[in-house]
């Protein structure tokens, strides 16, 4: 059976064009405003530096929501202002090398004025007898240049101007670009303090069951009915989540300041999580619905483009150096002057003016270089050449991406349905050991084996729902896609509700006392 021949891919310049144009119609808007209630977080002065410490002093934790992180961070990073200034910048030179079309009108004014003053005496001995002569001067003169300039033929001209161009387009594109990194890495930012959050709670709840588990083995111990090894197993433990714990909420207070400095939030402001972490929703496109349009929205391919154009461009400028230039030279001239000059008989005060004016043609050509137009001329289009190999580089790296994220998608969607059956059979096994452990039936070990588990499986539980989350963030910046089914939201109370028949525990802060304290080997 003979096989058919894939059929060959288009090309690329076909079906976007030799020199793609931006389009920020493919991308929402970048906010341009605060909302009212969060007018108080607008970013600092780019300029201002604390030198005091209250005024980097942590006086206010801000609960914030998803929407309200990326409404900030578009309004307050200076990265992306960055971006935005680089913009106007291309549009600038841009403008600058259109001005090649006009032409130039310079003023030189070198006599404004000039005062001409002195005297001179010279003595001579002829045939007749010694002659004397003496000269006296003062003038003052004036004179002025007008001179316009116009190119007719410059070479050079329009492949400038057609790489200014695709220099305005890339900043544009990686404006766009840096919009929908800041975005992804908004998401992530709050998705990894949502986790931290959990993180918190699960190292609270876990010391609340160890200190549960040792007052049991405690209370057992005085009564007899349990051993001294119990009583360790449990401090054990205890210590175990209280490490647990610490490690959390050092990992919180972090990824509150890493969102902070994203955000560029007042120096004396820690952003909190306002969502619990949940599951967003669930993705639509498939597979390879998500890698076409990756293709299809994705700058960084235009960019690419936009190189091959600009080499191109740059290449014929080159050439063009070696070529005729022809300019059109208008010089008008006037001059006015006024004073005296005698030699020993005075002549009258003088005053005179002048007005000139000449046009024509002004032609260089530089007919012998050393090949070195020619040498630059082919680095240009080596240049263009390999960023036609970095285009190919750039189309896989973009459908790797795609697909390594879609996978891990899928993984964490598989994982949050297995961890969540996980924490409900280790949360019942616990329950069901401390049972047997208040009955006599079983040791201490049994309990904190469970109340392990139980830690474990929620944190990889909460891992699972970051996880999947960071996942769906990042195919929406690796696609340019938005087709996203959101969850249907809880029905939660406006109150948390009272723990009912639980015993409420308090985790008291431990102090941080220093580390020499605790230098020397405990096993000694």
């Amino acid at each position: 059976m003979v096989q058919a021949q894939p059929e060959p891919l288009p090309l690329a310049p076909d079906v976007k064009g030799p020199r793609p144009k931006s389009d920020p119609s493919v991308l929402p808007p970048a906010a341009t405003t605060l909302d009212p209630a969060l007018q108080p977080l607008a970013a600092p002065e780019s300029l201002g530096l604390p030198i005091k410490t209250d005024q980097v002093r942590i006086n206010e934790l801000r609960p914030l929501g998803l929407g309200d992180v990326e409404q900030l961070a578009e309004v307050n990073n200076p990265n992306l202002k960055a971006l935005a200034s680089q913009v106007e910048q291309a549009q600038s030179n841009l403008r600058a090398q259109i001005a090649l079309w006009y032409p130039n009108l310079n003023l030189n004014a070198g006599a404004l004025p000039t005062y001409t003053g002195g005297q001179q005496y010279s003595s001579s001995i002829t045939g007749t007898g010694e002659e004397r002569g003496n000269t006296i001067t003062s003038i003052w003169n004036m004179e002025a240049s007008l001179q316009a300039t116009w190119s007719l033929i410059n070479p050079t001209r329009v492949p400038q101007i057609a790489a200014a161009r695709d220099q305005f387009e890339q900043a544009k594109n990686q404006y766009l670009i840096g919009l929908r990194d800041l975005r992804l890495q908004a998401a992530q930012a709050y998705f990894d303090l949502q986790e931290s959050d959990e993180q918190v709670r699960i190292g609270q709840e876990s010391v609340r069951a160890s200190v549960v588990s040792l007052r049991d083995a405690r209370a057992r111990f005085q009564a007899g009915v349990a051993t001294k090894l119990e009583v360790l197993e449990a401090e054990t433990q205890l210590a175990r989540d209280q490490q647990l714990l610490t490690a959390s909420l050092s990992a919180q207070s972090i990824a509150r300041r890493t969102l902070a400095s994203l955000l560029d939030l007042p120096q004396t402001v820690t952003p909190t999580a306002k969502d619990p972490a949940r599951v967003l929703g669930t993705w639509l496109p498939s597979l390879q619905e998500s890698i076409i349009a990756a293709y299809a929205f994705r700058e960084e391919l235009d960019q690419a483009l936009l190189d091959i154009s600009i080499a191109n461009s740059r290449a014929n400028a080159q050439l063009g150096e070696v070529q005729p230039f022809l300019n059109i030279v208008n010089t008008l001239r006037a001059g006015r002057s006024s004073g005296y000059q005698f030699v020993t008989q005075p002549i009258p005060n003088e005053i005179g003016w002048n007005v000139d004016n000449s046009i024509g043609l002004n032609l260089s050509w530089n007919l012998f270089d050393g090949g070195r137009a020619r040498a630059l001329y082919r680095q240009q289009k080596q240049v263009a050449e390999e960023s036609r190999f970095r285009f190919a580089q750039q189309r896989d790296s973009i459908r790797q991406e795609v697909e390594v994220s879609f996978y891990e998608l899928q993984k964490n969607n598989r994982n949050i349905l297995t961890t969540t059956r996980e924490v409900v059979s280790a949360r019942e096994a616990l329950r069901l050991a401390r049972l047997r452990f208040q009955a006599g039936v079983t040791t201490q070990r049994e309990v904190v084996d469970n109340q392990r588990d139980l830690t474990n499986a929620e944190v990889r539980y909460a891992s699972a729902i970051s996880d999947y989350n960071r996942r769906l963030a990042e195919m929406r910046r690796r696609t340019g896609l938005d087709q996203i089914a959101l969850c249907k939201p809880q029905a939660l109370p406006a109150e948390k509700p009272s723990n009912t028949g639980e015993i409420v525990v308090p985790v008291e802060p431990q102090p941080l006392e220093p580390a020499c304290a605790f230098n020397a080997n405990p096993v000694n």
